[in-house]
Formats: C-alpha cells, sequence, structure tokens
C-alpha cells in the first residue's frame, strides 16, 4: 500500500520532457548509437553481398547477371552503404580496442576527441567508397 502511494507521488511530481527538438545527445552517445547501427546494417549487408557472390559464381551468365545488377543505380547506392558502414564499424572497433588496452585514456575530453576523429576518417573513406562504386 505504501509502494503503490510513493509511486503515485513520484508520477504526479517528475518532471515530463515532450519537447524532442530540446534532447540533445552528447557526440560519444552519437558515436555509439551509430556504431551499433552499422552493426546491423553489416548483418543485413552480408546477406545482400552472400547473394551477389553466389550470383557471380553461377558461370559466366551468372556473373553477367551480378554485373548487370552491380550496374543499377539502386544497388550502387546499397553497395556504398555497406561499405560506409563497414568502414565506420571499424572505424569504430579500432577506437574501442584502443581504449581496451589503455592506449586512449576513458574520458570524455578523449571520448569526445576521437569520437570526432573517427567520424572525420569515416567521411573520407565514405568519399573514397563513392568513387570505387561508381
Amino acid at each position: 500500500m505504501v509502494s503503490l502511494m510513493v509511486g503515485e507521488i513520484l508520477k504526479r511530481t517528475r518532471p515530463v520532457n515532450l519537447d524532442l527538438k530540446t534532447i540533445h545527445f552528447p557526440i560519444t552517445a552519437i558515436a555509439s548509437i551509430l556504431h551499433r547501427v552499422s552493426g546491423v546494417m553489416l548483418f543485413v549487408g552480408i546477406a545482400i553481398l552472400l547473394y551477389l557472390l553466389g550470383v557471380s559464381l553461377d558461370g559466366e551468365t551468372g556473373f553477367l547477371k551480378a554485373v548487370s545488377l552491380a550496374d543499377n543505380i539502386f544497388i550502387k547506392f546499397i553497395l556504398w552503404g555497406i561499405l560506409t558502414a563497414f568502414a565506420y564499424h571499424a572505424i569504430g572497433g579500432f577506437r574501442h580496442i584502443l581504449m581496451d588496452f589503455g592506449v586512449i585514456k576513458e574520458t570524455l575530453e578523449s571520448g569526445t576527441k576521437t569520437a570526432k576523429i573517427s567520424f572525420i576518417i569515416t567521411g573520407i573513406l565514405s568519399v573514397l567508397a563513392l568513387i570505387l562504386v561508381w
């Protein structure tokens, strides 16, 4: 009975922020969320890449079919997305390994700095992937 009353009091006095425009994540949180999202994209992307590999290994006609599929602008966009997700996931993973081994200190300042650096490196690799795909 007492816990129910405390719960009711907390519900009435707890502040509620319904304006989502006022919520700002720190760059380290954005980097962490994007690392997870890129992992999911890679999981799905591997299925696409394995399908293209299977088609290409089905003789000469299969290879020509895979090449014609890869010439589609939608497929090129998907391949570019997979390569960008791989680049970000690899850079983010390398960043975490350096933190785990103590090469980079686990402070807010170093976390913010390495997150920005990983975004810049991923941007450069993403442009290179765009050139490679197109």
